[in-house]
């Protein structure tokens, strides 16, 4: 367990263990022992800068080198991201500078940053505490990882042995630092918190769900549990090679036209991103098979991403090679080129998507560079067979490279009274580009049985699978709930049926394959029958309701066919007319689907160009828009992120990969998405069995885990908290009239607090903690009719929870707690906004002065003895800790006697109306407190360097007030006068301060036998006040 002082020892240890120089901030601030700064504003250290710069570029004049430097510290946007952006790409691509040759001609050039070559001619220093001064605002960070003088990391640390003290609070204060001292924030790479439990990195764009763990040091092994996680982090990321590595290839940032988002890659992409480039680098070699592997990242993980991050250090790292990137479909050709597209920085070029083979040919005849996107089908066979390109410096990267159509074998063909042989897409790919080096990227894994993959694209070169993606918090756990309306087939004749039309429509691209199954499929006709998708609309309108009553979000249903997805629409709609509507930008639910003018007519207002479906993807993804479910058949079943996604109602017999990545669309992390659910109205059970087998065992045991696990959980946790209430009867509430809600929660409120504390903790840290662990547990299986059974318990008992942490949460209030409560109250009866008055009974005057003689009395005859206390306890702590910055005496005296009181009433020692008593007692001590210091006619600091002096003891007392007051304001003037940013890290200045303090008491004849606590008494007043300011 650390405290926030030894986290920084510990991370300045491991950063010396990496052989970076340390240095301490103040040491290095203007005024300080080593100077390295004129001014607290400067947040690049110029010299290093300079230096640095002139050893890398020893080639390079001097004037350029200036020039190099204003570019770097005068930044040309106004926006942070902006200038942000622009810095990084000086890091990865260099300065232009121009220079006059002796001859009068004018040569461009390039300044290098950093020395990747050698990694040592590089400036490598880690500072804690570098105050910061930007407007009237001073900040520390705890520690900034400095290259060649400029500040790359800025690391925020929180206790660990602090129970606030979380990671959340660390994540919080770095996004008051951007706002606060912006300039820090233009040169920077990565921001990292850290509580002692738990080690973040992220970015200045990133939200907190977005900073992610990193788990390895040596990128082969997990770190084990047992190493602390900033240790692993730091080491793992900040060896020097590494870091210069990260920095250069593996950030980028996308920019779609509207926002600019900055990414770092996760550990995993990393790693086997790096892992990809040394088999490519073998692959392609004189000894190589043209084979690279295989990359299977489970879906969620960012597998895109980890393509375009090794698409990035491929164009620069391997004698720019043609990359041409292979999808299996329009719509993920579309899906993958957009995240391409807009990672264009980082590629350092626009990709281009082949329309034809005729254009595929044409771009593929430039010698060298490029990227390109074509479908798997621009490679069957047609009347042109030819080569496309013989280039060797081609290299294929394969969008879910485990498909049917990448298959060598022969299969006969009949259709018309002929039979000719066909082959899978692999052929004539690789007749198409015969010395290719091929790699594919998966998000399920290559099946036991299928041949085809590794011959093409060979072994496993990396594997991150959904149990480790969990545990990284990469993506969420799938449930799985069963709600099966019966089809009139029997299943030996589905199966027979549906492999029958699989056989037929082999080869036809997904939309075509839809539209025959549409016309062909006797399965379609019964899935549906318009008697059986009345039942489907009836249960997905209750579903969906229940649905968002346990946790806000959006679903997705997944039909059979393009006609069963406008008939359910129908349905629905029929059941919620307002949830139609004709204006794309409005409407509660959508058909998203492909199509065009020859579909039926009642098809056509659901059959969208490009640009519309982009306008309903982006209503998708706001969680606060109005459009909540989507009705698909084959469209954004892969490829489609919505992180607010959390339910998926399928109807439509999937199996294998297909299933794998359709279910995937609901592991998305958001927000507090305790998981996605699967809800299974056609009967995929068995295919969800047999599509894991192929998984990893852990994989195996936790996806599609059956709700009933999680309805087990919430009645394990739902009886505890009846057994937490065995002596109150909240089920009264349900029954109530609304005046009288109002008091049972109050009650409640009076009854969790009178409850014994216990080694697990109060009754409040129980009764919280509980209720937490139920509401995860409800969100998950809310529709199931137990779970329903019980519901409007459980909003009760969040309801109390919510009000308990409204009141009593040291004066922070947690805005999703009480949203989260407003919309989970299943029962209407509950106050409309989920937070309760504890004062609404006794009548006290809101306005009333907060520890005034009239709130005191009003506490003192409140009906809810143990609220009373515990407001009371609430309010007199919070004043206490404000009162500390200003008066250090006061504060200790006044927190000594609260605790001493709060001790005896937690163990019994005291009742509560005793404790009542003593509260009062000591509001009022505070309150005579105060009125004396107006009495003395002394400013707040005056008085708090008056109190420092001892007033009380009996020696300093005989020198009498007026005296004591002199002393004190010229204390309060000495103290204004001598500080300065930093001037507590400083041993000079404080040395210099103490013997100023030293003078001033002798100089009054101040006891000298009191003189060493009074000094040290006044330096601590001084330094609350320092941080105060």
């Amino acid at each position: 367990m650390f405290t926030e002082e030894e986290l920084e020892e510990a991370g300045l240890a491991w950063f010396k263990e990496l052989n970076y120089s340390i240095a301490s901030g103040p040491k290095i601030s203007p005024g300080g022992e080593y100077p390295e700064r004129d001014d607290y504003r400067e947040v690049v250290l110029k010299d290093r800068l300079r230096n640095s710069l002139y050893k890398i570029n020893s080639e390079i004049p001097n004037q350029a080198l200036e020039t190099a430097v204003r570019k770097i510290l005068i930044p040309e946007e106004p926006s942070l991201l902006e200038n942000n952006r622009n810095f990084h790409n000086m890091l990865t691509d260099g300065i232009d500078v121009e220079y006059e040759r002796e001859d009068g001609s004018i040569k461009g050039d390039k300044v290098w940053i950093f020395d990747q070559e050698n990694i040592n001619n590089n400036d490598w220093l880690l500072v804690n505490q570098f105050a910061i001064k930007e407007g009237n605002q001073t900040r520390r960070p705890d520690l900034i990882v400095f290259l060649n003088g400029l500040p790359l990391v800025v690391i925020e640390l929180k206790s660990a042995t602090k129970e606030k003290a979380t990671i959340d609070k660390a994540y919080n204060q770095l996004q008051t630092y951007k706002k606060e001292i912006p300039s820090l924030f233009t040169y920077n790479q990565m921001l990292i918190t850290s509580d002692g439990h738990n080690a973040r990195v992220g970015t200045i764009t990133a939200n907190k769900e977005r900073f992610m763990p990193w788990r390895s040091i040596d990128g082969e092994e997990i770190a084990p549990t047992g190493i602390p996680e900033m240790e692993v982090l730091i080491k793992g990321i900040f060896q020097k090679y590494r870091f210069l590595d990260l920095i250069h290839h593996y950030i980028l940032f996308q920019d779609d036209g509207l926002n600019i988002t900055k990414i770092f890659a996760a550990y995993h992409q990393y790693h086997a991103v790096d892992k990809a480039i040394n088999s490519t680098a073998k692959a392609i070699s004189d000894e190589g098979d043209r084979r690279i592997g295989v990359v299977w990242h489970t879906q969620g993980s960012g597998k895109s991403l980890s393509m375009v991050f090794y698409a990035g250090k491929l164009v620069l790292g391997l004698d720019n090679p043609t990359i041409v990137v292979i999808t299996d479909r329009n719509d993920l050709d579309d899906q993958l080129f957009g995240t391409f597209s807009s990672s264009s920085d980082l590629l350092r070029q626009k990709p281009k998507q082949a329309e034809s083979r005729e254009d595929l040919k044409k771009l593929l005849s430039v010698e060298a560079g490029g990227i390109i996107f074509t479908t798997i089908q621009k490679f069957e066979e047609s009347a042109d067979n030819s080569i496309l390109t013989d280039r060797k410096n081609v290299i294929v990267i394969a969008d879910e490279a485990h498909r049917s159509q990448y298959g060598f074998d022969p299969s006969i063909k009949q259709s018309d009274g002929k039979a000719e042989t066909k082959y899978g897409y692999a052929k004539y790919m690789r007749d198409a580009l015969p010395n290719a080096s091929y790699i594919g990227f998966t998000g399920t894994p290559i099946e036991m049985d299928d041949k085809n993959t590794p011959a093409v694209f060979g072994g496993y070169i990396d594997v991150y699978d959904m149990t480790r993606a969990v545990k990284d918090e990469m993506t969420v756990k799938i449930y799985y709930e069963s709600k099966i309306v019966q089809v009139k087939l029997p299943d030996d004749q589905k199966d027979l049926l549906d492999s029958e039309i699989d056989e037929l429509t082999e080869g036809i691209i997904a939309e075509e394959r839809e539209k025959y199954k549409a016309r062909n499929s006797a399965l379609e006709a019964v899935v549906a029958a318009d008697s059986r998708l009345k039942t489907v609309a009836e249960e997905i309108v209750k579903h969906f309701k229940q649905r968002q009553e346990a946790i806000l979000g959006k679903g997705m249903i997944v039909t059979i066919s393009r006609r069963a997805a406008v008939k359910l629409y129908d349905k629905i709609t029929d059941l919620k007319p307002n949830w139609r509507h004709k204006d794309d930008e409005k409407g509660k639910i959508k058909v998203v689907m492909s199509g065009d003018a020859s579909d039926p007519e009642s098809w056509q207002p659901h059959i969208r160009p490009k640009s519309q479906r982009k306008v309903i993807e982006k209503r998708m993804k706001d969680e606060d828009d109005s459009l909540k479910l989507v009705i698909v058949c084959d469209m954004w079943l892969t490829g489609f992120d919505v992180p607010p996604l959390h339910t998926m109602y399928i109807d439509k017999p999937l199996k294998g990969h297909n299933l794998m990545q359709a279910i995937a669309r609901v592991n998305r992390v958001y927000k507090d998405k305790p998981g996605g659910l699967i809800v299974d109205f056609i009967g995929i059970a068995d295919a969800l069995k047999k599509a894991l087998m192929v998984y990893t065992e852990s994989d195996r045991k936790n996806t599609a885990i059956d709700t009933e696990e999680a309805l087990k959980e919430l009645l394990k946790e739902y009886e505890i908290l009846n057994d937490i209430f065995y002596k109150f009867n909240y089920k009264r509430f349900f029954k109530a009239k609304p005046q009288s809600k109002m008091r049972i929660i109050t009650e409640a409120m009076e009854y969790i607090l009178s409850l014994d504390d216990e080694p697990a903790g109060t009754g409040e840290e129980r009764f919280i903690r509980h209720v937490n662990r139920l509401s995860k547990a409800y969100a998950l299986c809310s529709t199931t009719e137990k779970a329903q059974s019980i519901s409007e318990d459980i909003a009760f008992f969040k309801a109390v929870k919510t009000a308990l942490r409204k009141h009593f949460n040291d004066g922070e209030k947690n805005p999703q707690d009480i949203e989260g409560a407003i919309n989970q109250m299943v029962s209407k009866a509950i106050a409309a906004d989920g937070v309760i008055d504890i004062f609404e009974d006794s009548k006290i005057d809101p306005d009333m002065s907060i520890l005034s003689e009239e709130f005191l009395e009003e506490i003192k005859h409140l009906r809810h003895k143990n609220l009373a206390a515990r407001t009371l306890e609430q309010i007199l702590k919070t004043k206490v800790k404000a009162l500390a910055k200003k008066n250090l005496v006061k504060s200790k005296k006044f927190s000594e006697m609260l605790d001493e009181t709060i001790n005896k009433y937690r163990n019994r020692a005291i009742e509560t109306r005793e404790v009542i008593e003593e509260l009062i007692k000591l509001a009022q001590e505070m309150n005579k407190a105060k009125n004396e210091e107006n009495e003395l006619g002394l400013n707040e600091d005056e008085v708090a360097f008056y109190d420092a002096l001892g007033v009380n003891d009996a020696a300093v007392k005989i020198m009498g007030d007026e005296i004591l007051k002199k002393i004190a304001v010229e204390l309060a003037e000495t103290i204004r006068n001598s500080t300065t940013i930093d001037w507590n890290s400083r041993k000079s200045v404080r040395a210099k301060m103490k013997v100023k303090i030293k003078r001033l008491l002798r100089k009054y004849g101040y006891p000298p036998d009191k003189q060493k606590k009074a000094i040290a008494t006044v330096m601590e007043q001084a330094e609350e006040m320092c941080d105060r300011d």
